[in-house]
């Protein structure tokens, strides 16, 4: 005999209605993560109240006080009381729950907080007089008059004070502090025009933690200004606009140049009509624009914003909006990969130039113990050698004339090239090939400095592009098999791959129906050459369902072609004749992603002449 469900009493269950403090309790729950997500949805009611200074001030990581104040339009004193009923909000009507231009439209937040915490709203709209409203643990008390000039002030304490079991689950003040200023300069990316100050007041002394003050100029101009600001000079300095628009899609942001990566999906940032998502299907798509440029255990960096029309967006399926779901997701998928691989491919061999910057800081010679003593101090070597001359003792050989100093020959460490080079090779980007060293690298010079290059690395992805075009041209070759191979699938996910049929036709692939859940593999890639084609197929399917998308069959016929580019290019040890350095340099200034390696890697290294001169003190 079976036990009974232990959920399942023995008399029957009565339903009830839960009162309005329970509600938004639960609904708190939901919305208010933690502090941070208090921070995000206080700082989107000032931006929906069209604020263009934002002021957030926080205490103990957020736990016993968070503090907004912005300069928007304000509340008068029938708002206030309003504002605090749940679902009641001046974002929409009701009557269409698709067309959204404001970043709130729940009308959960603040009774959410009011139900969690003490919370204190006061506000004040133009032409009528300050007002204020207190709730703690969801007790809505009286409007009372105030003093106000202009805006919103909401200051909530002790948040999860009437939930005391939600505090055991906040981390250190710390982590929640960190948090915090996460949710705030990924905001304040959103709303360059925007000026956003943080501050600690833990233990009664003011400390800000970030500032950025309203950019001027046009958008990109201005984005660029406050990406500087928020994610570091670097970062402006070596990423590339973007600007593209598919079918009422437009994506605009900067994306990184591949040699700037990071070790972890840590400067990526996704927004849908100006709201930060995290989205799995717009983040694959990033990872697969980078795919070609990248080894798996980089990541890229990017700040990047999708624009629509609100009706081709749901932004409604996540409690705290994080998520959204688009209607035609093949487009924006298709956007980000081709907007961003065209922008990369119109940097040309650009590299980024902190690989510059981090060669000068692995040369730095260190501090001298005795005084330095400046080239132009010294003396010529033919001072030395009158000097000498004039010192040695009569008929003895001068020092200059018997030291090996002088006269034993020094074996050359490199190939010197023409000591003359031709001045139209130096204005080229990559400059005129001046020698080689170590039978790897070229040293170049240019008008303004000298360019090292990894002959190797930059030979293995001109025949990689190569390769590729190649492959785009006369497309891939399928090897048909002599017996087809029958993977049994479910049918949900037969009908899957199934529709993908065509595209992976187009790679080799040909698959077919077999009646049920079962797929006939006719044909694979002839470059892959064997290869177990159920587990390939499965593999697909998983990237599916992760992604709603799949390059992996692209990935593989890729990284096969990156092998045979590795092998067939340039070897380190080479001996190179200065033709063929020079052949090398022009072609890598006419080959699209030049810059890095089939790994990422930089294949040159670009030193400009002031930086050498301030390594040997010279100004």
């Amino acid at each position: 005999m079976n036990a009974q469900p232990p959920n399942i009493g023995a008399n029957r269950p009565v339903i009830r209605q839960l009162d309005d403090a329970a509600a938004n309790r639960i609904a708190a729950g939901e919305v208010v993560e933690r502090p941070a997500s208090a921070v995000k949805e206080l700082i989107e009611n000032a931006l929906d109240a069209g604020a263009s200074r934002i002021e957030i001030a926080y205490a103990d990581g957020g736990k016993t006080l968070i503090r907004i104040t912005d300069d928007g339009c304000g509340m008068t004193a029938e708002d206030l009381p309003l504002a605090m009923s749940r679902h009641a909000t001046s974002k929409i009507d009701g009557s269409d729950l698709l067309n959204i231009h404001t970043f709130g439209f729940r009308g959960e937040a603040l009774p959410s907080l009011g139900a969690v915490g003490r919370l204190t709203i006061t506000s004040r709209a133009e032409g009528f007089d300050a007002a204020q409203i207190t709730v703690a643990g969801g007790q809505i008390g009286p409007v009372k008059p105030a003093a106000l000039n202009r805006g919103t002030v909401v200051e909530l304490r002790d948040l999860f004070y009437a939930t005391p079991a939600r505090l055991k689950f906040l981390r250190t003040d710390r982590a929640e502090a960190q948090a915090i200023a996460d949710v705030v300069k990924r905001l304040a990316m959103a709303e360059p025009y925007v000026s956003f100050r943080l501050i600690d007041t833990s233990g009664g002394n003011e400390r800000e933690i970030f500032r950025a003050d309203a950019e001027q100029g046009e958008l990109f101009g201005a984005l660029s200004g406050r990406l500087a600001r928020v994610l570091g000079r670097d970062f402006a300095d070596n990423a590339l606009p973007i600007d593209a628009e598919r079918e009422g899609i437009r994506l605009t942001g900067y994306a990184a140049l591949p040699t700037y990566s990071r070790g972890a999906a840590v400067e990526q940032f996704l927004f849908v009509n100006g709201r930060p998502v995290r989205d799995k299907m717009l983040i694959g798509a990033l990872r697969a624009a980078y795919m070609d440029f990248l080894s798996r255990d980089r990541h890229p960096a990017a700040v990047l914003f999708l624009s629509c029309e609100p009706e081709r967006v749901d932004v409604n399926v996540h409690p705290a909006k994080a998520e959204v779901r688009f209607r035609e997701s093949g487009v924006a998928r298709g956007l980000i990969v081709g907007g961003l691989r065209h922008a990369l491919s119109q940097a040309g061999h650009r590299a980024s130039s902190t690989v510059a910057s981090a060669t000068l800081g692995a040369m730095r010679p260190e501090e001298p113990v005795s005084p330095r003593i400046y080239q132009m101090d010294r003396p010529s070597l033919g001072a030395i050698r009158s000097a000498y001359g004039a010192q040695a003792p009569l008929n003895q050989p001068s020092f200059a004339e018997a030291s090996p100093v002088f006269d034993a020959p020094i074996a050359p460490s490199a190939r010197v090239a023409d000591p003359a080079p031709q001045p139209e090779l130096t204005a080229k980007p990559l400059g005129a090939a001046r020698a080689q060293v170590h039978e790897n690298y070229i040293i170049a010079q240019t008008e303004t400095g000298i360019v090292i290059v990894d002959q190797h690395a930059a030979h293995e992805r001109l025949v990689y592009e190569r390769l590729k075009r190649q492959m785009a041209e006369k497309g891939v070759a399928a090897q048909a098999l002599l017996i087809p191979e029958i993977v049994e699938l479910s049918p949900g996910d037969a009908a899957r791959l199934l529709d993908l049929a065509d595209d992976l036709a187009r790679l080799g692939l040909g698959i077919e129906p077999f009646g049920g859940g079962a797929v006939a593999v006719r044909e694979t890639p002839a470059i892959l050459g064997e290869i177990n084609a159920a587990a390939l197929l499965r593999d697909v399917l998983d990237e599916l369902s992760d992604l709603g998308d799949s390059q992996l069959v692209q990935a593989r016929i890729e990284a096969v072609l990156s092998r045979m580019a590795c092998h067939g290019s340039i070897r380190s040890g080479r001996q190179m004749r200065v033709e063929e350095m020079n052949a090398l340099l022009r072609e890598m200034e006419a080959t699209p992603h030049s810059g890095q390696c089939n790994h990422g890697r930089p294949t040159y290294v670009e030193l400009r002449l002031g930086d050498i001169e301030r390594l040997f003190g010279r100004t």
